[in-house]
């Protein structure tokens, strides 16, 4: 079995660089850590999430938006937050949307939702003691 202990970086591809990073760096707060270049150019520029989690964001993306929610591929971001009261107040200070508002979603957890520049779906989530999450966790421990 393979032994993986995390996800290390996220990639998405966007259409206009500025405003990509004044959204993930002014607005949400992510330090950029470093850029990327190949042949001369601006290849991928680093974001820091955690010490060990990144997004990396691939500048001249094609097309405009992002699939529909319900299309095969990678739908949305997960960003796990200690109080999402508090995170909706940040970034309502910091101007950013609500795509849909908090709620207490199926597996017991608080989530609202934003969406970035290019459209891609971000869900941030508090999550709760009792989620279906840590019970799940707890009953794979125990077996």
């Amino acid at each position: 079995m393979l032994s993986v202990s995390s996800i290390g970086h996220v990639a998405i591809r966007v259409k206009d660089i500025g405003r990509t990073l004044d959204f993930y760096v002014n607005r949400l707060g992510f330090a950029e850590m470093m850029r990327l270049e190949r042949d001369g150019r601006l290849w991928i520029v680093y974001l820091r999430i955690t010490d060990d989690q990144y997004l990396e964001i691939f500048p001249e993306g094609a097309g405009d938006g992002v699939p529909a929610r319900d299309a095969i591929g990678y739908n949305h971001l997960c960003l796990a937050v200690a109080d999402i009261d508090q995170a909706l107040s940040e970034l309502a200070a910091s101007g950013v949307p609500l795509d849909q508002p908090k709620k207490m979603g199926a597996d017991n957890n608080w989530q609202a939702w934003i969406v970035d520049p290019d459209g891609h779906r971000i869900e941030l989530m508090q999550m709760a003691p009792d989620s279906m999450q840590l019970k799940a966790i707890a009953r794979i421990r125990a077996a």
